[in-house]
């Protein structure tokens, strides 16, 4: 399925955002659009979450690289500019369409069966704790082709793994243009590994999710 060539947002660079003539489109909606950032990313979530419409049908599950030893403020930051409902993640919490979970410090963010969200102390996977290759795979595993994995600016090749899997479970993948990044070290390693379906800017992220929303892709 493929976009109508006047509108698409393409996986490579170019024009406003990434936009080329056509674009890969999921084969059905997605259930769960599951974020990755660290050093960096906030500026780019500023961009991505509170452009997502109160009308979103897929749930939002963001893991950022936080301190440990210190309450997250990501919640209380990001509710008031977000049309959404904005929550931190609670272990075997049922995962409801149109909310947005972040992982809370010092946890992995994982997604089971059902999709419901689940938290644990495992080993910190790239020196995080909680790691977004954690995220991705788990997702992966629960969603399959129902995923959509962005992975945003950040200093180290978390994420990068785990957007090898959303792909090979048939998820969509998107990764932020290191030109856009404030650490670029993150979407780097990522292309390193494998080729995303998208290559954006946030601002090109932003455009694509209210696009494919309008298409209730989302």
């Amino acid at each position: 399925m493929t976009a109508p060539d006047d509108e698409g947002a393409g996986s490579g660079e170019g024009g406003e955002g990434g936009i080329c003539a056509a674009e890969a489109l999921p084969a059905g909606r997605l259930q769960v659009v599951a974020i990755g950032g660290s050093a960096g990313s906030i500026d780019a979530l500023s961009v991505l979450l509170p452009a997502l419409p109160a009308t979103l049908r897929a749930a939002v599950v963001v893991v950022v690289h936080l301190p440990r030893e210190r309450p997250s403020l990501l919640r209380n930051i990001f509710q008031p500019r977000c049309a959404l409902p904005v929550r931190e993640a609670q272990d075997k919490e049922p995962l409801e369409p149109g909310t947005i979970y972040f992982a809370p410090p010092d946890y992995h963010l994982l997604l089971d069966a059902g999709p419901a969200l689940a938290l644990s102390v495992d080993d910190p996977v790239h020196f995080s704790r909680p790691s977004i290759d954690v995220l991705f795979e788990t997702a992966a595993d629960a969603c399959g082709d129902r995923l959509m994995a962005i992975l945003l600016s950040g200093a180290n090749a978390d994420g990068a793994q785990g957007l090898a899997a959303v792909q090979a479970a048939g998820g969509v993948t998107m990764v932020q243009s290191p030109q856009s990044s404030p650490m670029p070290y993150m979407p780097e390693a990522a292309l390193a590994l494998a080729q995303p379906g998208h290559l954006l800017t946030p601002e090109g992220m932003a455009a694509l999710l209210l696009r494919w929303h309008s298409w209730r892709l989302l």
